[in-house]
């Protein structure tokens, strides 16, 4: 397991995260969670604050047929 240290950054206390732990793409962004003495840092989960504008956006006959000749394959009981 690899080791780090901690440092001041401004009034922030900050971590090095090592090279071979590093996320390819500096612009992520990160949330992170205390967990009794643990940190947790991992990806933002994307948030679905534009997804009730982005149905509003289709049109009112948008599926007015259904979805056509979709039919369901047979599956094996199980």
């Amino acid at each position: 397991m690899p080791f780090t240290r901690l440092f001041r950054n401004g009034n922030s206390q900050a971590v090095r995260i090592p090279a071979e732990l590093a996320y390819p793409d500096t612009d992520t962004p990160l949330e992170i969670e205390r967990i009794g003495d643990e940190l947790r840092i991992r990806p933002a989960r994307r948030r679905l604050t534009g997804l009730l504008d982005a149905f509003a956006a289709f049109p009112d006959d948008f599926m007015a047929h259904g979805r056509d000749d979709q039919t369901q394959a047979e599956r094996e009981g199980f």
